[in-house]
């Protein structure tokens, strides 16, 4: 089964009829790695899931990258203000290697919201769950010590350390390299 169609019904149940639309209406791409799905003040979007790859989301500022999340494998993801309110993006999402993913325009999307209200709640809970994510991961940046935010990233993704660079990582929780490698320092040396 298709890994679009896959994930798609994780979020609830669609009729043939529906899976048969969404299976028409989607497209496989494969792309290399540093492939730009969306760079910023782009205003077409679309939803997309990986089927093999790594990608990062992140916000150029001052000529420096704020790496705001990473997905890999079997995620719905997209860059909200184009796909949702047709406002050009903020953020860049990037592929962090060869990846291929399938994907299915805006514009088709909403067409299939309209016409088929089972989709439409699939919709809905996709974007629940994104404001979920989207809340915890504002409460981690606010409550949680870096430490502690380094801890559930491994928690999070296990393999990320041996996809990604440390630059990265260390943007993403928001510290800097050195502050990264004194964290590992001291988990290591606990064990």
């Amino acid at each position: 089964m298709n890994s679009f169609l896959k994930t798609i019904k994780e979020y609830g149940n669609i009729t043939e009829l529906v899976e048969n639309e969404i299976l028409i209406n989607i497209k496989t791409v494969n792309k290399k790695k540093g492939h730009y799905l969306i760079r910023e003040k782009q205003t077409n979007a679309n939803l997309i899931v990986l089927e093999k790859g790594l990608v990062r989301g992140f916000y150029n500022k001052d000529n420096k990258e704020i790496n705001t999340w990473f997905a890999s494998e079997n995620i719905i993801i997209g860059s909200t203000l184009p796909l949702f309110n047709n406002r050009p993006s903020k953020e860049n999402i990037q592929l962090l290697e060869d990846s291929c993913f399938h994907y299915m325009s805006n514009q088709k999307l909403q067409e299939l919201y309209s016409k088929y209200p089972d989709f439409n709640t699939i919709g809905r809970r996709i974007a629940e769950e994104y404001c979920l994510w989207l809340e915890n991961r504002i409460a981690s940046l606010q409550v949680d010590s870096a430490e502690e935010r380094y801890k559930k990233l491994l928690n999070e993704f296990p393999d990320l350390l041996l996809r990604v660079s440390l630059g990265q990582i260390s943007s993403y929780l928001g510290i800097t390299q050195e502050t990264l490698s004194r964290i590992r320092k001291n988990i290591i040396t606990r064990f």
